[in-house]
């Protein structure tokens, strides 16, 4: 019994400091997308305690040669976790230590079946393809969270896709 105590002691504290240590330097989540080949961030996210989501576009995410987040691992196959650092660096001026990889199979069975397709949906036809930049028009984070609260969260999921390796946690 007393073991049992003692790890579940150590995952609350694990838990805790990983909580803190976005005070200091917000987690990047991005959502992969392997279904074209090499894969492409379609979606990201800066998370932190204080400030919550905040959804990043990653067409208009780039570094200091142009190259943008939606290619890092076409730009720099070896590092583009890497990469995707020092374009949040260049453009957001955050500099993210951990780096949450999302798969589309993870994103799915969390969210619900059809979550790409609805994003996909809301994105083409449903007029949320802007930047959020212009006045008066959604941003694809809007479809996203459109997309998101249509479906149904699952959180006993995430540990599922954890062990699974759907979602990954990058140390940059």
């Amino acid at each position: 019994m007393k073991k049992g105590k003692l790890i579940l002691g150590i995952i609350a504290i694990i838990i805790i400091a990983f909580l803190l240590s976005t005070i200091v330097s917000p987690i990047l989540i991005i959502a992969e997308d392997t279904d074209e080949g090499t894969p492409g961030i379609d979606m990201a996210s800066k998370f932190s305690i204080i400030g919550g989501f905040e959804w990043i576009y990653p067409g208009s995410s780039f570094n200091a040669n142009g190259q943008t987040l939606h290619n890092v691992h076409d730009d720099s196959p070896n590092d583009p976790y890497g990469a995707a650092r020092d374009i949040m660096t260049y453009t957001y001026h955050f500099t993210p230590h951990i780096i949450v990889s999302v798969n589309p199979e993870a994103a799915e069975s969390i969210f619900g079946a059809g979550l790409i397709d609805n994003i996909r949906g809301n994105d083409a036809y449903n007029g949320y393809a802007g930047s959020g930049n212009v006045p008066g028009t959604m941003s694809r984070g809007d479809a996203v969270n459109t997309a998101m609260s249509k479906g149904t969260f699952n959180p006993l999921a995430i540990p599922i896709n954890l062990l699974t390796g759907n979602i990954k946690f990058h140390f940059v």
